[in-house]
């Protein structure tokens, strides 16, 4: 995209999330629900697809626009991003690079619109860092497959209208061999969505258990070759981890804000509490990451657009930047000492949603294995 273009869509963006987003971010954490008006404003910006083709409505846009993008979104609630954010990432990838053309055709422009959600399931209850470990199956039936199992923890289950689902072909395949990737219409006879989940944080951004029980499918629902599905989710992730780390810069750069504002203007023992020394090394050892984490980003994201390193870089950057985000939360919340506890207070939501960022799109367990095995490569 244009320069000057993009940084029209980067300033609508920030102007809609701090004044728009930000005032109902209290009651998205008390509804547990994003209200439609800021659904259909995200849709009207383009941000249900800034990352799919232009030829599908989307943005198109690269690596390195989408983490400056994501920066701005993580000023707020992540609920917010999460509404659209599998439909530009791990969801949306898949189709894109995946997909048939007729796939293409006949979803990327809807996801784009927003006028449909997507979902990624894949997780499973035994099956979460290791999604080798998978059990639902799709067995083949002339030319229909038909699919069965149980996945946990889909983001977005209750809204979407279509499941890049993964499930295993070949009855003999173990670990990642034989699992291929479908869509699956969210209306499809034996299809179950569960009530979405009661979690600690990021109230707004639901999930649910999904049940597929003996669903029967076209063969042409199958996303990319028979037996690629492992493939298809890991290189979807790749990119979902880069820009997780860039919503987590955002995220810090907000907490570290009100740490900084409550240390201004809050007194103690008769001074302003931003005079004590101690409280100005919470603040500085919280600037001092999050400048690195920036700036680990954007030298992630340069690398993942000209193609030389789209593994190593991602999985540093989510890994440092989710336990960066940690650290910077939880500082922020001694800054405000027993304030800092109380619901409703802004670093108090954040301190609960940070700890997710940890745990979704692979555990930092799972990036350090990540990050040492391509080092070992040599």
């Amino acid at each position: 995209m244009d320069a000057d273009v993009f940084g029209q869509v980067l300033g609508a963006v920030r102007d809609f999330v701090r004044k728009e987003v930000v005032p109902r971010e209290a009651e998205i954490d008390e509804r547990d629900e994003i209200p439609a008006g800021i659904r259909d404003k995200a849709a009207e910006l383009g941000l249900f697809g800034w990352a799919l083709p232009e030829e599908y409505g989307g943005l198109g846009l690269g690596m390195a626009e989408d983490v400056r993008l994501a920066i701005e979104l993580g000023w707020t609630t992540p609920a917010f991003r999460s509404l659209f954010g599998t439909n530009n990432g791990i969801a949306g990838q898949a189709i894109v690079h995946h997909g048939t053309p007729e796939q293409r055709t006949r979803w990327l422009p809807r996801l784009a619109a927003g006028r449909a959600i997507a979902s990624f399931a894949l997780t499973e209850a035994e099956a979460g860092s290791d999604p080798g470990g998978l059990t639902s199956r799709a067995v083949r039936d002339g030319d229909r497959y038909r699919l069965s199992g149980t996945k946990r923890f889909i983001t977005n289950a209750p809204l979407a209208e279509v499941f890049v689902a993964f499930a295993r072909t070949d009855p003999e395949g173990t670990g990642s061999r034989g699992i291929s990737a479908f869509l699956v219409p969210a209306g499809a006879p034996g299809v179950t969505v569960g009530p979405h989940d009661a979690k600690m944080g990021q109230a707004g951004a639901w999930t649910s258990e999904v049940v597929f029980d003996d669903v029967e499918l076209s063969a042409d629902a199958l996303v990319g070759e028979e037996g690629a599905g492992f493939g298809i989710a890991m290189a979807s992730l790749a990119r979902g981890r880069l820009h997780i780390a860039a919503l987590c810069v955002g995220l810090a750069e907000r907490a570290l804000a009100e740490a900084v504002e409550y240390a201004r203007t809050a007194r103690q023992g008769g001074r302003v509490i931003g005079e004590y020394q101690l409280v100005q090394a919470l603040l500085a050892e919280s600037h001092a990451e999050l400048a690195a984490g920036r700036a680990m980003v954007h030298e992630a994201a340069a690398k993942y657009d000209s193609g030389e390193d789209r593994k190593l870089g991602p999985s540093s950057a989510k890994l440092f930047c989710t336990e960066m985000l940690g650290r910077v939360a939880d500082r922020a919340v001694q800054v405000h000492g027993g304030t800092g506890y109380v619901r409703g207070v802004t670093v108090e939501r954040i301190y609960r949603d940070a700890r997710l960022f940890r745990i979704y799109e692979g555990t930092s367990e799972i990036q350090k294995l990540v990050i040492a095995r391509q080092l070992l490569k040599g």
